[in-house]
């Protein structure tokens, strides 16, 4: 277990490191301004990277997986080309063999198993990086659903987590990843949010939960679970009898009406993303069943983020000082959501979004158009990514489950016109409730403030000239190139070192082969490092000399 458990680690790592190596040596061999070649070029090698991350995340399983699909939502690190093989990234591994699983539900549920779940089909229906699903039946003949965790899968996850470890600590000390993100706090979050899926118990909360709140919604429904035959690893559910409520010609088979099923899964939803509260964080087609009556039923509650009640104060905020042109209340409300780093630059951060806010008051997008609506979605991520953001955990799912949620709305039903089904339920929002006051009554109270504003040309004039972008990309390469260097001095440097305890090592077994090959590689390598450290410095002073300038 040791040897694998280090083998794993080891090739983790390494497909890391092999990475930042393609990407420093790319921009390396590339001019500062790029040409639409190179654009193409760098795509390319972003797209074959993440082609082989899918590839050895669905052979591997485990922490690779689930990490892909934290991943996939976080716009605020990775450019849209990687997060779109990502989104491609299914949690579908082979099975392993049923004496395993056998073994953990004779150890979870004792003299139960046997007793009240019977006629078992062994071949499990699904197979997943942490669980396995099985066809069986309770003893009154009811059928039933039993979810068992993978054989060591806790094992596996704690191996992955300390390999995760020494990536972030790599992503954060050589890479532009780490200047604008807390690689801590966001190891931390990776940790507990991936953790809570090893507990199945967890799963059951939140099924509970949405199973309160929604009780009154007669189109969708939560199966029915058996508390005393689930425990950490093993859970148990009513079967559910039904298809992928993607599957339009199942829908068109039973004449339900596709539109009355796209509107379900979005009001759905949408009260999820907009109020308080737990929302389910994958809501990808097969997790949501239609059943022949044209009920829709929820599964796989392990996924789950939350909106706090201040949040959607904080939304409210940024929402008012949008309307009223007041960008500083939309950064403090970034600031209390903790979206911006203290060190974010806030002034290159609100002009972003007066200018993206003024782009679609233009009417240069047309948002009722589901199509149009994503690639919205799509901008504001290319946004989110090039700034100094850092998304909180259940915001970065959120924003994947809007996305994931809007694309089922718009495979089930082309047609549908989100801001005409939006308009009544923002309504109800802005409005606010006893709790939450009317976003109505502050753009009221804050309107009558006088306040005295630059006029924006100027403003314009003095902040986004040509200069201003031309600096901006120098001083981008001059960063990449200067984390290029910084990375193979250490390199170099940790090789001299090994080299040179080689040849040590030969002079004292008196073996003149091993001491000729440490100290012919110890001078080669330090030759290479003084080199190095040399155009470092030479670079670094041509930097503060064109700073002068």
């Amino acid at each position: 277990m040791r040897v694998r458990s280090t083998r794993r680690i080891l090739t983790i790592v390494w497909m890391v490191i092999r990475f930042m190596l393609q990407i420093y040596s790319f921009y390396l061999l590339h001019s500062r301004v790029w040409d639409e070649q190179d654009k193409q070029e760098w795509e390319a090698l972003l797209k074959k990277q993440a082609k082989e991350y899918r590839r050895i995340a669905e052979k591997k399983g485990g922490l690779l997986v689930k990490l892909g699909q934290f991943l996939s939502a976080r716009a605020d690190l990775l450019p849209a080309v990687f997060i779109r093989e990502m989104e491609g990234l299914v949690d579908k591994v082979k099975p392993t063999p049923f004496t395993y699983s056998e073994a953990i539900l004779r150890e979870e549920l004792g003299d139960l198993y046997g007793k009240e779940i019977v006629d078992l089909n062994q071949k499990a229906i699904a197979s997943a990086s942490i669980g396995e699903v099985y066809e069986a039946y309770l003893r009154n003949g009811r059928k039933i659903a039993v979810k068992v965790q993978r054989h060591n899968v806790r094992q596996i996850f704690h191996m992955d987590f300390k390999a995760l470890r020494i990536v972030f600590f790599l992503l954060g000390k050589l890479t532009s990843i780490g200047k604008k993100s807390d690689m801590k706090a966001l190891y931390a979050e990776v940790v507990t949010i991936i953790s809570r899926e090893l507990d199945f118990r967890k799963e059951l909360e939140h099924a509970n939960y949405f199973k309160k709140r929604y009780k009154g919604n007669t189109q969708i429904k939560m199966p029915n679970y058996y508390p005393e035959l689930c425990t950490g690893r093993v859970l148990v559910m009513d079967w559910v009898e039904g298809r992928r409520v993607t599957d339009t010609d199942y829908l068109d088979e039973q004449k339900i009406p596709r539109e009355q099923v796209a509107r379900a899964i979005f009001q759905f939803f949408s009260d999820q993303f907009l109020n308080s509260g737990m929302f389910h964080a994958d809501p990808h087609a097969g997790n949501i069943i239609v059943q022949p009556d044209g009920k829709i039923v929820l599964l796989d509650f392990g996924m789950v983020g939350e909106i706090k009640a201040s949040d959607t104060e904080y939304l409210r905020e940024a929402i008012q000082g949008i309307v009223l042109d007041d960008y500083e209340a939309v950064i403090q409300a970034l600031y209390k959501m903790e979206f911006l780093l203290p060190s974010a630059d806030s002034e290159k951060v609100k002009r972003i979004i007066r200018k993206t806010v003024e782009l679609y008051k233009g009417g240069d997008l047309d948002v009722g158009d589901t199509d149009s609506f994503l690639q919205l979605l799509e901008e504001l991520q290319a946004v989110v990514k090039e700034q100094p953001i850092q998304l909180p955990a259940d915001f970065a799912f959120l924003g994947r489950a809007v996305s994931l949620a809007i694309g089922l709305v718009a495979v089930i039903h082309p047609q549908a016109n989100l801001v005409e089904w939006g308009k009544p339920v923002i309504l109800r929002w802005m409005r606010g409730s006893k709790k939450n006051r009317s976003i109505y009554t502050g753009i009221l109270a804050n309107s009558l403030r006088p306040f005295l504003s630059i006029p924006r040309a100027v403003v314009d004039w003095l902040t986004d000239g040509d200069k201003q972008r031309s600096w901006e990309r120098d001083k981008q390469k001059n960063q990449l190139t200067h984390q290029f260097y910084f990375f193979y001095t250490i390199l170099l440097l940790a090789l001299t070192a090994g080299s040179a305890y080689t040849g040590i090592q030969g002079l004292m077994q008196h073996t003149l082969w091993l001491l000729l090959v440490g100290f012919i590689a110890t001078f080669l390598f330090f030759g290479l490092w003084l080199i190095l450290v040399i155009k470092h410095v030479l670079l670094l002073r041509s930097i503060n000399k064109t700073r002068r300038l």
